[in-house]
């Protein structure tokens, strides 16, 4: 455990020198300082624009942050060879690829509390409602996406460059997030082999939208009820688990070589 750790305190140093969180924490914060000098609707409508789109603007920099760190961890160990003396410590790969991971999604879920507090910042500030209670359920629901995507990211590096994992951790993420929700009602007009085929895409792949609370923050609905809750949290865990596992029986047997350094 002690060797995790480590490993996820080198994945925050290191993205923590490359300032990837600062230049979007000053992305979102300028996006909205503008939203904050528009008057065109009125507060109550105002405020509400403010919330949806800086919402909309943490998931996808959260989303972007979260890929961007977690497929460069083992393809930058292998390229500059500390790989060897790495594994040599002795490191199992289990614990490479889990302190990867745990590195990986506790920078993003950092960097989304941030987020959401500027957010919910410069909401008070004109007047608006961001409900605490509400705010904590959704990030962390958030928090528990991110880990599911840090995991697939993880995953795709074991046999990919890194350039490779990010663009196919992208389509797939974006495809389960927006498109398989729709699967059953596409599935209607489907049959035989394309509809079990479509429905074992919809039961294998993960159903992020099920992590998505902004309808609730933006609207100011009622926090969620437990059961749910935890139900979801536990769906999180297990996809997670699923990618990790198979990012470590694909890596496990993998060979590197020095000459090609």
């Amino acid at each position: 455990m002690i060797r995790i750790l480590i490993i996820a305190r080198t994945v925050w140093i290191e993205t923590i020198r490359r300032k990837d969180l600062y230049v979007l924490a000053i992305m979102l914060l300028a996006f909205l300082l503008t939203l904050m000098t528009l008057n065109i609707f009125g507060l109550r409508n105002l405020v509400g624009y403010i919330k949806e789109a800086g919402l909309l603007l943490a998931w996808v920099f959260a989303w972007v942050l979260t890929i961007g760190v977690s497929v460069r961890q083992l393809p930058q160990e292998e390229k500059t060879g500390t790989i060897f003396p790495l594994l040599a410590k002795p490191v199992k790969r289990s614990e490479l690829i889990i302190g990867k991971w745990l590195g990986s999604w506790g920078i993003a879920g950092a960097s989304t509390v941030l987020f959401y507090v500027l957010l919910a910042v410069i909401v008070r500030a004109r007047g608006g409602n961001f409900n605490p209670a509400l705010a904590i359920e959704a990030w962390i629901l958030h928090f528990g996406f991110m880990g599911i995507l840090a995991a697939m990211g993880i995953l795709f590096t074991t046999r990919m460059n890194s350039d490779a994992a990010a663009t196919l951790t992208g389509v797939l993420s974006v495809a389960a997030f927006l498109l398989l929700p729709q699967a059953p009602q596409l599935a209607a007009d489907l049959s035989g082999w394309r509809r079990e085929g479509l429905f074992i895409v919809y039961y294998a792949l993960p159903h992020l939208e099920l992590f998505d609370l902004r309808q609730r923050l933006v609207h100011d609905w009622e926090t969620m009820n437990w059961e749910p809750l935890v139900m979801i949290i536990c769906y999180g865990l297990l996809m997670t688990a699923a990618f990790l596992l198979l990012g470590w029986l694909a890596y496990r047997k993998k060979q590197f070589k020095r000459d090609v350094f």
